[in-house]
């Protein structure tokens, strides 16, 4: 009976020990989804829903160049805006639409890029029932950063999202 009762604690004690290191591997496969940090939550009215962004290099002398994380909710998107020197979108994960003024939307998802001409009235955001994840690259900033427009209105969105 000593022997079983031995046993058995050590077999709860194993059992113990290898959920608790799949929590572990659990926990640390989500952190390497992550590419780069979420950064902080967008509180200026130029996207309608929550988005996060992480700065990396702002208005940079050297490469004249700003680049940054952008991450959206479903649903998210930025407002109507234009890039005096240009933009460059990477597409991280996810899935979301692209769209030019006067031009029909773009479906983009993780492993796209898109390319955004100087002074193109565009704007981009996740899909209805998916988060979007991009790298936004900005050359040229003296030139200009951004010049924010209105709000996509949900009309706007609803119509892309069909």
């Amino acid at each position: 009976m000593k022997t079983i009762l031995k046993l058995s604690v050590m077999f709860l004690s194993v059992l113990l020990v290898a959920c608790n290191n799949m929590k572990t591997e659990t926990a640390k496969e989500q952190n390497a989804e992550l590419v780069f940090p979420k950064g902080n939550k967008v509180t200026n009215n130029n996207f309608t829903g929550s988005a996060w962004v992480q700065m990396f290099m702002t208005n940079d002398s050297t490469y004249n160049t700003s680049i940054g994380n952008v991450t959206f909710e479903p649903g998210a998107r930025t407002n109507w805006h234009k890039h005096p020197g240009g933009q460059i979108l990477l597409v991280t994960d996810g899935k979301g639409y692209y769209q030019e003024k006067g031009k029909p939307a773009q479906l983009i998802q993780k492993g796209d890029f898109v390319r955004i001409p100087p002074d193109t009235e565009h704007w981009h955001g996740a899909a209805s029932g998916s988060g979007l994840t991009h790298i936004a690259i900005n050359p040229n900033i003296d030139k200009g950063s951004v010049v924010w427009s209105q709000p996509v209105t949900d009309e706007e969105y609803n119509k892309v999202n069909e």
